[in-house]
């Protein structure tokens, strides 16, 4: 998907000196951030509507949700309204900027239309689609920009010297290019730019102001970020993976959100059984957790761990005699077999687009509590699946 989204990019010409907008990128621009608000577009807006912010923020998915992800005031308390402004505005004009939204100026009000709307659409299903295309915008914008050299500067000798002159260095082509003329908000927006570029070559960032003492990792880009390196928790892992530390009430909405945002993916893209056995005939209405939802919480949004299958596949075979609390043993290792099938598939047709490999690893040594190698192949994966179901 990296691709498309490239070659969508290279159609037009992002260079800040001849824009002279700085706010390609801005502070509230996270991928969490990013993530949503485009899943809001998605959700509240028709392809073909011109929307301003309000229409964003006075939906009631955006109301709803942003309480249970961001644990942030109701977005319709009038003291709030500062907490959501720059929360909106910011991500639109940074997609506007990327040429996925059309931006129009009447008054002194952005209009907003959907100008790509299977890149809009990718980056609303998951945080870390967010971030492919935050890595492919940023070295668009900046390769165009002629800046992008001094980054690679960086990563091949990054300590505090090169960091700090990189830091120096973005800072005057800002104030010298755009209406920027701080070098405080300039600070503030630098790190929400190298910290992507820093993740995707695994080397230091910056964190208050200094290069970060440890390598960054995809859960620190986070506007929810917590300090996971004061958990025993591995960092190579999302948030969504990472999160079971928070207050219990939150936790179930937030959970909530993903889970239906994740099943409501799998209705789209999904159009028959997954699962073609003799009860995969008729029409597919049904979306099964493989790992139950309440046993395996952690895991219930990953699109990795639901399968479309037919009214009879889900409530006589995955589910015994409709007893939805139980599980068929049997039944799951199928469902698990097509579901490898499923995502092979759609990897060697979209690249990751819906899809992740590590992702579905990931579920199964969750569900299975086994450690399967994320090198395997899809047939490797398979074999290894129905060794552990023998054996169990």
């Amino acid at each position: 998907m990296r691709d498309v989204i490239s070659t969508y990019l290279n159609q037009f010409d992002l260079d800040i000196r001849k824009s002279n907008d700085a706010r390609f990128m801005d502070q509230k621009c996270t991928p969490d951030v990013v993530c949503f608000i485009a899943d809001c577009i998605i959700n509240t807006i028709h392809p073909n509507q011109t929307f301003v912010v309000s229409d964003i923020w006075n939906s009631q998915y955006f109301v709803k949700n942003t309480r249970a992800i961001f644990n942030k005031p109701w977005a319709t308390d009038e003291k709030a309204q500062h907490e959501y402004d720059k929360f909106i505005q910011q991500p639109l004009r940074m997609l506007g900027y990327a040429q996925i939204l059309d931006v129009t100026k009447k008054g002194s009000q952005n209009h907003y239309r959907v100008k790509n709307e299977d890149i809009l659409d990718y980056i609303a299903q998951r945080e870390r689609n967010t971030y492919n295309f935050l890595y492919c915008y940023f070295e668009k914008v900046l390769t165009d920009s002629g800046f992008w050299r001094y980054f690679l500067e960086y990563k091949n000798n990054p300590n505090k010297d090169t960091f700090n002159e990189l830091k120096e260095r973005y800072t005057r082509f800002i104030i010298g290019h755009t209406a920027i003329n701080g070098k405080i908000e300039v600070h503030r927006i630098f790190p929400k730019i190298l910290n992507v570029f820093a993740v995707e070559n695994q080397i230091p960032g910056s964190e208050k102001g200094r290069i970060s003492k440890y390598d960054f990792t995809f859960s620190d880009l986070m506007y929810n970020r917590k300090n996971w390196r004061d958990m025993n928790k591995d960092k190579t892992i999302t948030r969504q993976e990472a999160e079971m530390e928070v207050d219990t009430v939150q936790q179930e909405a937030y959970n909530a959100y993903y889970v239906q945002k994740a099943i409501a993916l799998i209705q789209k893209i999904q159009k028959e059984s997954e699962v073609h056995d003799q009860w995969g005939s008729g029409e597919a209405t049904q979306v099964h957790h493989i790992f139950p939802k309440s046993l395996f919480p952690e895991i219930a949004h990953y699109v990795e761990n639901l399968i479309k299958l037919t009214a009879t596949q889900h409530y006589t075979k995955a589910h015994p005699n409709n007893r939805t609390a139980q599980i068929n043993k049997d039944y799951q290792l199928t469902c698990l077999l097509a579901k490898a099938d499923t995502i092979d598939r759609s990897l060697q047709r979209f690249g990751e687009k819906y899809y992740r490999k590590e992702s579905f690893i990931y579920v199964c040594n969750i569900g299975l509590s086994v450690s399967i190698e994320t090198n395997l192949s899809f047939t490797d994966i398979k074999t290894r699946l129905i060794d552990i179901y023998n054996a169990a």
